[in-house]
């Protein structure tokens, strides 16, 4: 029999989020990928230390790679880490395939949106594929946004 998922696992922890992908770029898809990360890198994560807000993925060399992420260094750690180095993202072949095909040939974006310990406590990252935003699409957004708001305030209130 099947174990239910728990909504209220005590392993599952946000770590980082770029929130401010979704507003830059029209995410077309989703995936969720692994990490490879030292020891060190990881307990600084467990501390929640870790941005995400300026980086992107990228194929490279058959590969894919998280650039340009924050981990702050730990200090009770023997061998410390970089901060800003490109780690390696976990993917299948398939699926590294169908990002470099998105990336390279449709002209889209890999932008991390959330990295989390998942509820075995592992480090995962979700990766949007995504596309970029033009100002008038942003603020048709940001207009549908407000009066989305003003709606609820209006119901609210009943003025």
């Amino acid at each position: 029999m099947a174990k239910k998922k728990n909504d209220t696992d005590p392993n599952y922890k946000v770590i980082a989020e770029n929130r401010r992908a979704r507003y830059d770029y029209a995410i077309e898809d989703d995936l969720e990928v692994g990490m490879m990360l030292s020891g060190s890198e990881v307990k600084s994560l467990r501390e929640k230390s870790g941005n995400i807000a300026e980086s992107y993925a990228a194929v490279e060399d058959g590969e894919l790679w998280l650039v340009n992420s924050y981990i702050a260094p730990y200090e009770r750690a023997m061998f410390p880490h970089m901060e800003r180095r490109k780690r390696k993202l976990l993917v299948s072949r398939k699926q590294l395939s169908n990002l470099w095909n998105s990336t390279q040939r449709k002209g889209m974006t890999l932008v991390p949106l959330v990295m989390y310990f998942n509820h075995k406590g592992l480090v995962k990252m979700k990766i949007g594929i995504a596309k970029g935003k033009k100002n008038h699409d942003k603020r048709a957004a940001d207009a549908k946004r407000d009066w989305g708001r003003q709606k609820q305030r209006l119901l609210r209130h009943g003025d």
